[in-house]
């Protein structure tokens, strides 16, 4: 898929996670572009896998631009970034989970950002 197709896909299956969820994860949009499984998912939370990208069915390239174009359409939407740990689930101590095999911090938080809608004027005075 050329990037432009992909960059209207991306922006599609994120204005329907934020219709459903009232909030964009980047895993979430992964899983719902199909690039992440849900089985490949739940191994990574549990540890079973050392990072998330490397079960991602996406070149680390595409998954670059995916980040980017959400990142946009999040400001273009004026969407509210919100930092969300990501903890290994199970048994025993509570691990925070990594995304990408480097571990860099602005990669790290990119894919850790929730992305939630301003609550509206009315939904705040009630």
């Amino acid at each position: 898929m050329n990037n432009t197709k992909l960059k209207k896909k991306i922006r599609v299956n994120a204005e329907s996670l934020l219709y459903e969820k009232g909030y964009i994860s980047p895993v979430d949009l992964l899983m719902k572009l199909e690039y992440l499984s849900l089985k490949d998912y739940e191994n990574w939370r549990h540890k079973r896998v050392p990072y998330l990208e490397k079960v991602c069915r996406v070149n680390l390239k595409k998954l670059s631009m995916i980040m980017k174009e959400l990142k946009r359409y999040a400001k273009d939407k004026n969407l509210r970034e919100s930092w969300t740990g990501y903890n290994k689930w199970g048994k025993g101590k509570k691990i925070r989970l990594q995304f990408s095999k480097s571990g860099r911090k602005n990669i790290e938080k990119a894919y850790a950002t929730h992305y939630l809608k301003l609550k509206e004027k009315n939904e705040i005075d009630s």
